[in-house]
């Protein structure tokens, strides 16, 4: 998937990737702050029907929802990790091998955990309400 789209059409591509990228359960959000990457993952998880209010995990790092679709999932933001040592101290690896979906910010904080299969998206804002996403298979 590679595609432009205004903010307000966040929850059509949301569902697309969604449907191209399932099969994956580690999802890695890269970009620049304020890029939208909470505000796709809360589409993401609206899509999936998540009815609880979604928030950045920033201070938390993990917030877990419950999925009418998918049940169990997770959005991590690694933005305040240290290191790989002390995401692992946070339980993040258990997590990621828990076999729930996990939605993650700023996956360069912690890539060693991140499982071969991970599907890496980028997402680049080209003015203040339009995104390019993409997949990248070499991040």
């Amino acid at each position: 998937m590679d595609a432009i789209f205004k903010l307000e059409q966040v929850g059509e591509v949301a569902a697309a990737l969604w449907k191209s990228g399932k099969k994956q359960r580690i999802w890695a959000f890269h970009a620049p702050m304020g890029s939208g990457k909470t505000t796709f993952i809360s589409a993401l998880c609206t899509y999936l029907g998540v009815e609880a209010s979604i928030s950045s995990p920033s201070f938390a790092i993990v917030n877990e929802y419950s999925s009418k679709e998918v049940g169990r999932l997770y959005h991590m933001d690694w933005y305040r990790l240290k290191d790989e040592a002390e995401a692992i101290a946070a339980g993040i690896e258990d997590i990621l091998q828990s076999g729930s979906y996990c939605f993650i910010e700023w996956p360069s904080m912690a890539t060693g955990l991140l499982p071969d299969d991970t599907l890496h998206i980028e997402l680049e804002a080209l003015d203040e309400f339009t995104r390019r996403i993409f997949i990248n298979p070499n991040p």
